[in-house]
């Protein structure tokens, strides 16, 4: 039995080892058709980044000011008395204009006012864009320091 067994056992392992060399993706090399002869120095004369809107407009919204209407609530964390709670209802408020549209936010209170007044500076608005907006990802956005 224990014959059987071991037999069973290595034969399922070779068909298991098979099975998994023939579903192996094929590796392809990079396109080399730009590439000069000379073999001693190669050199690439084009090179293609792909790249998408939200990596082109990361220095924008994560840059030296905070983009009101793109950046995530733990971006205020570096102002004090802005986290979590006004800098919420910043987020909530959003889409801006312009950075001063922030001071009309209804409720605000007098501190509030005062503390978003002394930061205008420190902000700035660009576009919307609903890859920075979706979901809860302003509130939550999973990136912790």
């Amino acid at each position: 039995m224990k014959k059987l067994a071991s037999f069973l056992m290595a034969f399922s392992l070779l068909i298991a080892s098979l099975a998994w060399l023939s579903f192996a993706k094929p590796v392809y090399a990079a396109n080399f058709h730009n590439v000069t002869q000379n073999v001693s120095h190669i050199s690439l004369h084009s090179v293609h980044i792909l790249a998408n809107r939200a990596d082109a407009k990361l220095p924008d919204v994560y840059g030296d000011k905070i983009d009101l209407n793109n950046t995530n609530v733990r971006a205020f964390q570096q102002f004090p008395g802005f986290y979590p709670t006004l800098a919420r209802k910043v987020i909530v408020n959003a889409p801006y204009e312009k950075v001063e549209d922030a001071l009309e936010i209804k409720g605000l209170s007098k501190r509030q006012r005062s503390l978003l007044e002394s930061h205008l500076e420190d902000f700035t608005v660009t576009k919307a864009e609903a890859f920075f907006n979706e979901g809860a990802d302003r509130f939550n956005n999973g990136i912790y320091r």
